[in-house]
């Protein structure tokens, strides 16, 4: 059986991801954590600890879930590819993403620093699996690892934008194979 303490994370995670911080209550938390009134503060000092609790958990779980696709088996680029494709909730958009859009996260030095260090790590991570693939000539050597991860990253999030607003995941899907489709023309390239 989960702790209270587990359920409160769990709660906020998602409260956070469907809802943002001002709309994530205390009362909401414990409604959906099936928690007593007094639990948040046996366990956190307030409300921005288990934020930031409930932020570390979701970029923790995020960044796992991501290094098996990028360290998975397959070429530098089927490994990516995998990272693109993987089955994900495309209207709910990205768990880490989407809390760059709430200031009260991000005008908070806290809150918005696993954020950031999620993106950092992202970033580089790809331009690593991108690099890898120039060393052994799958990509064209003139690609730029760095830019082109800021690009993978802004279409992939981009992409969450667009199947938002079209309340259909097909534009999501779009921006992906878009960007495959150019990586496949640096590799026709680098022939």
């Amino acid at each position: 059986m989960e702790s209270t303490r587990e359920r409160l994370i769990e709660s906020t995670r998602q409260l956070l991801w469907e809802r943002g911080y001002v709309g994530t209550s205390p009362k909401a938390i414990l409604s959906r954590a099936d928690a007593g009134q007094g639990s948040m503060y046996h366990h956190f000092s307030g409300k921005p600890e288990l934020a930031l609790a409930a932020i570390n958990r979701t970029a923790e779980e995020m960044r796992a879930g991501i290094e098996v696709q990028l360290s998975g088996p397959g070429t530098p680029v089927e490994r990516i590819t995998a990272y693109l494709r993987r089955e994900r909730d495309v209207l709910k958009g990205c768990p880490v993403g989407g809390l760059t859009q709430d200031p009260e996260i991000m005008d908070d030095p806290m809150l918005h620093q696993p954020v950031e260090e999620t993106f950092v790590w992202l970033h580089g991570r790809i331009a690593e699996v991108l690099d890898e693939a120039r060393a052994c000539g799958e990509l064209d050597p003139a690609l730029d690892p760095a830019a082109t991860a800021s690009t993978i990253l802004a279409v992939l999030e981009g992409g969450y934008v667009l199947a938002r607003a079209a309340g259909a995941p097909e534009p999501f899907g779009y921006a992906i194979d878009g960007v495959l489709g150019l990586l496949s023309t640096r590799t026709r390239s680098a022939d």
